[in-house]
């Protein structure tokens, strides 16, 4: 049974939507922050990121940082640059890119369905970036930042999605990097029993994106709930800010892979050793994309390949037979020396939203070889989460990326 319930969220007023709305934290480093900030004094940025206000000397998580960050937030909401709504809702949310668009239910979700495995991991999170969120969260007594969740496709919650849309939005806009964003609320009380009780027979909801987002928010709830022991379960603070996804709607991108260096052997030798693994094509000098499970593409001297990896390699375990883990098995680990892709200062990774010229601009500048992959399938990331595994690092990338700051949460 998954706890999904409706809020009372806090949403850019009207005509600020496209100003306020801004591309998740961890997409930038703090150049690339600091510029995209310039010249927008709305940007949801600028709250995320608040080391953007000082000069480098400043440290990203000093205690300034954080403490700027919510003078940031309640100044816009004192100007009445948000609103709140006064009644729980769920909202639909939608994100058109390319023509293709997927809509999600945005609520909150239950940070003892995280605890007790009903919210499923993929991904391993790493504690200094969770203390950043942590710390974020805690200054601001708000989540900014929705976790990307998923689940199996219904036909109730789709109904009652497709009846809402009937009417008009009550936002719509197009960011600037060409995604459309359009937004409902759901408000009808029939409605809004219609999707909880179809979230409560579920037994298994999934996070997609949002891992380090996600435990920052529960252990923010889990902090609080010992700051309020007599706490009921149904504070704010027991659930976090997620938009939910069906299936069916849900793109993975390839999420490619580029080194520094041959590991002291020629190319000749690097794709000799890549036939034995399979049939090794030469396809020219114009970027080859993998066009199924178990073909990798390979890009070095100039020149593409692609690598149809023999059945002999493939494995039935949700893990083992992912492509990026063949790869990792049986190229990177015993031709490169790369024994985890996590640590290795000589591999780096490369979201398929650059697309394949990317991986050859890096081979001209800073890299030897590149590897593009064929997409994660989100069945496969079911699978892995249903086993209680973990994917390896930079398995999937999901577009189009959820806006900041066009709903939050208050836990306060």
């Amino acid at each position: 049974m998954a706890d999904i319930r409706p809020f009372k969220a806090i949403r850019p007023a009207k005509g600020l939507e496209d100003k306020i709305a801004a591309l998740p934290y961890d997409v930038y480093s703090r150049q690339e922050a600091v510029k995209a900030v310039e010249g927008n004094d709305k940007t949801f940025l600028r709250i995320d990121r608040a080391e953007t206000c000082f000069d480098n000397s400043v440290d990203t998580y000093d205690d300034r940082v954080y403490e700027k960050a919510n003078e940031l937030f309640h100044g816009m909401l004192d100007r009445n640059e948000f609103v709140r709504d006064t009644r729980d809702c769920y909202y639909i949310y939608e994100l058109t890119m390319d023509g293709r668009s997927q809509t999600g239910i945005v609520a909150c979700a239950s940070i003892d369905d995280y605890q007790n495995n009903i919210i499923k991991k993929h991904e391993n999170t790493r504690a200094d970036k969770e203390a950043d969120r942590i710390r974020h969260v805690d200054a601001l007594s708000a989540q900014t930042g929705p976790i990307f969740l998923a689940y199996r496709a219904n036909e109730s919650i789709n109904e009652t999605i497709d009846a809402v849309k009937e009417s008009p939005a009550i936002n719509d806009f197009v960011s600037d990097d060409g995604i459309r964003h359009r937004v409902w609320i759901i408000d009808d009380d029939k409605d809004i029993e219609v999707i909880c009780n179809a979230f409560l027979k579920m037994d298994s909801i999934y996070i997609a994106d949002g891992h380090h987002r996600c435990a920052s928010a529960v252990k923010v709830g889990l902090k609080r709930r010992e700051e309020h022991p007599d706490y009921t379960g149904d504070e704010e603070f027991n659930y976090f800010l997620s938009v939910l996804f069906p299936d069916d709607q849900l793109m993975i991108m390839d999420y490619n892979r580029v080194i520094k260096d041959l590991n002291g052997h020629t190319a000749d030798e690097i794709l000799s050793e890549l036939k034995k693994l399979g049939e090794l094509k030469e396809r020219g000098s114009s970027p080859y994309k993998p066009v199924k499970k178990g073909e990798v593409s390979v890009y070095i001297d100039g020149k593409w390949y692609s690598l149809d990896i023999d059945a002999k390699y493939l494995s039935d375990d949700p893990v083992k037979g992912l492509d990026v883990s063949i790869l990792q098995d049986n190229v990177l680990k015993p031709l490169f020396g790369i024994d985890d892709p996590k640590t290795d200062k000589r591999i780096d990774f490369v979201g398929g939203i650059r697309g394949l010229s990317e991986l050859e601009r890096r081979c001209r500048t800073d890299c030897r070889i590149a590897f593009a992959m064929y997409p994660t399938s989100i069945s496969e990331l079911f699978a892995v989460a249903d086993a209680g595994l973990l994917m390896p690092p930079k398995s999937t990338w999901f577009e189009p990326k959820l806006r900041s700051g066009l709903f939050i949460h208050d836990i306060s």
